[in-house]
């Protein structure tokens, strides 16, 4: 069974304070864990996959709900050196 994911609340907060929120999370979680951030910042569904698209970690999905957006991603091993 897989750990609850690691949710990150950054509901009411502008950008860039939605990505920031993920990336204090990521760079403490364990290569492989889950984390659900929650935000309503619409410029969150940009900012997250521009954020990951250079690290190790891999954007799951995005999903918006009323104007909520769940936006998964999975942890990928940190880069060495």
């Amino acid at each position: 069974m897989s750990p609850a994911p690691v949710r990150v609340d950054a509901r009411g907060h502008r950008c860039p304070v939605p990505s920031l929120k993920l990336a204090r999370a990521l760079d403490t979680a364990a290569p492989g864990e889950t984390i659900v951030l929650i935000a309503t910042d619409p410029m969150a569904r940009i900012d997250v996959p521009h954020m990951l698209g250079d690290g190790p970690h891999r954007l799951v999905g995005i999903e918006d709900v009323d104007g909520v957006l769940r936006i998964t991603v999975e942890t990928g091993a940190a880069p060495s050196g």
